[in-house]
């Protein structure tokens, strides 16, 4: 954070309190000060003007400074997370003021004395921790970038998320920046200036819904890097974490940094360092992630995306942990087939996969529970949390032990989970049964475990009896039946009536306060309960807090044991809910292995399938096969629009995405060697904030393409150049083909209406063609959305618009240009044509009625005697008419 160590110079007459509060927001000129006054945070000056336009609240005035009115507003301290939640949707940045002395004590220094302030925390969207501005099912990761050696030198990224503690590591190159940011999606990236100041890399960042925070350059030090991640994790080497770069060291360190200031010196509870080597996860950049709709659909929503469609999972945790192995697929054989035997041994087991769902159900979020504990920010309800998950984390390790034999990955698991049985029964002891949200509330711990306790209650509860019974006496006293003993922060308790009842109050009654209708007394009586009322409650709440703080220690003290369980726990919930999708989904295991192979028979979409099924119209999804092996590793596919060519060309990247993230995956059989990287140009979009047209964008992303793919990269195209002219596309579409064939030599599948293409499978070994059979029938087009090998004949535009609902003179009059074209050549009937323009200055001609004629099909079961055939006849029958519909 920018800190101004100097106060700032301040104008004659300036009030403490504003004196105060300047001296504050200078230190903190980048952020929103919420300042806390009572029961508000208010705002003053240019923070008033920006919060009230974001939050659409009321801007008012409180007194003047140098002469002019000050601009405030506020919000109150009870309602502030849900107005802190606009404000970081929105990219501010807000720095609370807290008060951190009582009153009370303020007013001993003088009349005149201000309450301490000061900051206690910095919101940004990076650093949430509270559940309330978090989704329990999406990471909140704040990420670090650095480079070391100038702008050819290594980068690294470093990102960690709060609210859970999971911290993790790479080294990335300018190449492959985009899709490791991609998969991490962080909400907020903290990076060195200069960075920010080179355009490539700011036109990639503006790509991504990422908040920016910038530093300076001299916070991304190496070897303070060094030392404050060895400080964070407590240990005095890091070998045991890994070996780490110059690049990591200052990404961690720089990370680390910004979180202790914003937390304004702490740090909260942090994972090992996760170093993930590059190539371990699939390369998907941030145009293949948008095109195939893996998280969000190009709209921006979660429904109508892959993750909503496969989500099953019952926790919090193991909806972000789906989330996370659907972004990163995994390139390891090994582990992606041991991910695959956990799986398989729940599809298998339907009443241990039964049983670990049952007592998910039952699991709250342990990662950010114990977070919060962390940061101090924790309340009672976390504990319950722990003690509740830790009790079904022992019932799942008892249940996993029953079985006789568990896959490996499974049995990891089950050891994972841990022995917490101390732990649950002292929180369980402690705890009461209905909790307060925050530990200042009290009551959370059970009457009988503290004997002090209980005497400290017992006390101040029989003061509030005896409140009541004063009341009923002073009433009775002085004759005013409607006499009331009430309480607020500023008086305590006080005596109220009515003032046409003053002069029924005796010389006994001490005047407080006079209202518009009503006057306030006290009495030395009262006065002395109210003492005792306050020392007991004020003690008993000193006990709880001392033994919240005692639980947590408890709580902290197995953190890393707890952690293991709630790793455990979100891995049983993604095996669990992946088996169950695919049993409901009749989804199979793939063969992933280190060849070259991408065989996939009948292959099916898994969010058009779904779709279909929740429709309910009895429309079943075309399954198809694809066969990227050795003779025929380049698809070339032709077929009308609508025919389903993107949707096959997305389903065989997405069934490579779930094989390799651990899933089984819609089809009859799947054989696939791994892809490395990914690569997806399936439709654009203007990209005008840019100023580049939809071809630019094409292009940029084709040549992405073509430096980064490799032998085992899958790459699928679909219409490359057709947002030019005619032929300066063909040539485009065809020097692409030739170059993926034969410099990039990877696996792919090539869509386009190029039929001049298709003569390349002449000359290029390793591409084959194939297309989208369609059926016309009588003048109508049917799609029958089935890939076989060969070519499309032709393109079916014109009955495509039909089915779009153009005009029919439009129609006609396409026909008819397209027929002049085709015979005569496309620049020998171009001057004719614009000679010839009929169609806008007059009506088409009346249509004659078409005649219906019968089909062979209707001919033959109308000629056939239904009554008289034989079984053998009527089988007969039916293979005629099949071989009538085929012609």
């Amino acid at each position: 954070m920018n800190k101004q160590e100097q106060s700032p110079t301040l104008p004659p007459g300036t009030s403490p309190l504003m004196a105060q509060y300047l001296t504050i927001k200078a230190a903190h000129p980048d952020c929103l000060l919420f300042y806390r006054m009572g029961d508000f945070y208010e705002l003053f000056f240019d923070d008033a003007g920006r919060a009230a336009r974001a939050l659409d609240i009321a801007l008012t005035k409180r007194g003047e400074h140098d002469g002019q009115p000050i601009p405030m507003c506020g919000v109150p301290v009870h309602a502030a997370e849900a107005y802190l939640s606009r404000l970081i949707r929105q990219g501010f940045k807000v720095a609370v003021c807290e008060q951190t002395e009582d009153p009370a004590e303020a007013k001993k220094r003088g009349s005149k004395s201000v309450v301490r302030r000061d900051v206690v925390r910095v919101v940004t969207p990076g650093t949430i921790t509270e559940d309330s501005l978090l989704e329990s099912r999406r990471n909140n990761y704040l990420a670090a970038l650095a480079q070391v050696g100038g702008s050819d030198g290594a980068l690294a990224l470093a990102w960690l998320d709060m609210s859970t503690g999971e911290f993790g590591l790479t080294e990335t190159t300018q190449a492959g920046l985009g899709a490791d940011l991609a998969r991490v999606n962080p909400r907020e990236l903290v990076l060195p200036e200069g960075l920010l100041a080179r355009a490539e890399l700011r036109a990639m960042f503006e790509q991504l819904d990422v908040a920016l925070s910038p530093l300076p350059s001299a916070r991304f030090d190496s070897q303070s890097g060094e030392r404050r991640l060895k400080s964070a994790l407590g240990v005095a080497a890091l070998d045991a974490y890994g070996d780490f770069s110059r690049a990591e060291f200052c990404a961690a360190g720089a990370l680390l940094d910004y979180v202790e200031a914003t937390q304004c010196g702490r740090l909260p509870r942090l994972d090992p360092p996760a170093k993930q080597a590059p190539l371990s996860v699939m390369a998907i950049d941030p145009a293949t992630r948008r095109n195939l709709e893996l998280v969000e659909t190009t709209a921006g929503n979660r429904d109508g995306a892959l993750l909503s469609c496969i989500d099953l999972t019952l926790t919090g945790p193991g909806a972000r942990l789906l989330a996370q192995r659907l972004q990163a697929p995994l390139t390891d054989p090994v582990a992606i087939a041991a991910r695959h035997d956990a799986v398989a041994c729940l599809v298998e087991t339907p009443r241990l996969r039964e049983d670990i769902r049952a007592a998910l159900e039952k699991v709250p979020d342990l990662a950010r529970a114990l977070s919060r504990l962390s940061l101090g920010r924790g309340g009672p309800r976390d504990l319950s949390s722990l003690r509740d998950g830790l009790t079904q984390a022992q019932a799942l390790q008892a249940r996993l032990g029953a079985e006789a034999v568990l896959p490996p990955a499974l049995a990891e698991l089950r050891a994972a989970l841990g022995d917490h049985a101390a732990l649950v029964n002292s929180l369980a002891a402690a705890l009461a049964d209905e909790l307060p949200l925050y530990a200042r509330d009290g009551g959370f711990i059970r009457p009988g475990v503290d004997a002090a306790l209980d005497e400290l209650r017992l006390l101040r509860d029989e003061s509030r009896r005896h409140v009541a019974a004063l009341q009923d006496k002073y009433a009775q006293e002085t004759g005013i039946a409607t006499l009331k003993i009430r309480h607020n922060n500023m008086l305590g308790y006080y005596i109220e009536v009515a003032p046409k009842h003053m002069p029924q109050m005796g010389p006994v009654y001490i005047h407080r306060q006079t209202m518009a209708n009503a006057v306030r007394y006290s009495t030395p009586e009262l006065s002395e309960l109210e003492s005792k009322i306050a020392q007991a409650a004020d003690r008993a709440l000193k006990l709880e807090l001392e033994m919240f703080e005692r639980l947590s220690a408890q709580v902290l003290g197995q953190a890393e044991a707890i952690t293991r369980a709630a790793h455990a726990l979100a891995a049983l919930d993604v095996t669990a809910s992946l088996a169950l999708l695919a049993v409901q989904r009749n989804w199979v295991r793939p063969q992933v292995d280190d060849s070259l192979a991408f065989r996939i028979e009948a292959g099916r979409h898994p969010v058009v399938e779904a779709a279909l099924e929740r429709a309910g119209q009895g429309e079943r999804f075309m399954a198809n096969d694809c066969n990227l092996g050795d003779g025929s590793r380049l698809w070339l596919l032709t077929g009308p629009n609508m025919a389903g060519k993107s949707t096959f060309l997305r389903q065989n990247a997405l069934i490579a995405v779930l094989a390799q993230m651990g899933a089984f995956v819609p089809a009859a059989k799947a054989h696939l060697g791994v892809v490395d990287r990914l690569f997806s140009r399936v439709g654009a979009a203007d990209d005008l904030a840019r100023g580049r047209s939809t071809f630019m964008v094409e292009m940029v992303e084709t040549a992405a393409i073509l430096h980064q793919s490799g032998p085992k990269a899958l790459v699928i195209l679909d219409e490359i150049g057709r947002g030019t002219a005619t032929f300066d596309g063909l040539s485009i579409a065809w020097s692409v083909v030739e170059y993926l064939h034969e410099k990039n030599r990877c696996r792919g599948l090539f869509a386009t209406h190029y039929h001049e293409l298709t003569a390349l499978s002449e000359k290029l070994p390793q591409l084959s063609n194939h297309t989208l059979k369609v059926k016309e029938w009588e003048g109508e087009l049917v799609f029958l959305h089935e890939v076989g090998p060969g070519a499309a004949d032709r393109s079916y535009g014109i009955q495509v618009a039909k089915l779009a609902g153009l005009p029919e003179a439009v129609l006609k009059r396409a026909s008819d240009v397209l027929h002049t074209l085709e015979k005569s050549g496309q620049t020998g009937a171009s001057a004719k044509l614009v000679d010839d323009l009929p169609l806008f200055s007059m009506a088409p001609p009346p249509k004659a009625a078409a005649v219906a004629r019968p089909s062979e099909v209707e001919r033959a079961l109308k000629s056939a005697d239904v009554d008289a055939l034989s079984p053998k006849q009527a089988l007969d029958l039916l293979y005629q008419l099949k071989g009538l519909l085929e012609k």
